[in-house]
């Protein structure tokens, strides 16, 4: 329990620390910021009995960087969200997992496939991103919010799968 604890905040603090220093001074186009910082999410392990603490994580993470973006709360609001779809996407996407009497589950490219990888990474990375600029845009302005959230999940999501193969201990299917 704490070696895991110890992990992962470490993981936050590299992730985030890439992102507030380093990628958010990336700007491709004008318009495409990719967000790493969503790698920490999509790597914590689910839990079925209680989902709460994976929310707060997620809300707290939110926080964080919307502390360095002020950006009052629009982080936060898409990583809870992005968290609150992640269990039942991949219960979704590997229906075997139902069956399964683990309580937690943790996501690997390696034991799940680069194909599921990427649907699973893209559609996560597509929700937050979608959240995040629909309400940063305050207006219904489809076309703008579409073609950033289009752009940027494709870039963020090539980035977090890139991530999850090179930081890979075995070889994926």
């Amino acid at each position: 329990m704490t070696n895991s604890l110890i992990r992962y905040s470490i993981l936050f603090i590299l992730i985030v620390g890439c992102q507030l220093f380093i990628f958010d001074n990336i700007f491709f186009l004008g318009f495409i910021n990719p967000y790493i910082y969503l790698m920490f999410l999509i790597s914590l392990p689910i839990t079925r009995s209680n989902k709460n603490p994976l929310l707060l994580v997620a809300f707290l993470t939110g926080l964080v960087i919307d502390a360095f973006h002020n950006s009052m709360g629009l982080h936060a609001f898409s990583c809870v969200l992005l968290m609150y779809c992640r269990g039942p996407l991949l219960l979704n996407l590997i229906p075997q997992l139902k069956n399964k009497s683990q309580n937690s589950i943790s996501f690997s490219i390696h034991e799940f496939g680069v194909p599921t990888a990427i649907v699973y990474t893209s559609i996560l990375v597509f929700v937050h991103h979608f959240s995040l600029f629909l309400i940063e845009a305050f207006r219904f302005d489809l076309f703008n919010v579409l073609l950033r959230t289009l752009a940027s999940s494709i870039t963020t999501s090539i980035i977090l799968v890139l991530f999850q193969l090179l930081t890979n201990k075995k070889t994926a299917k």
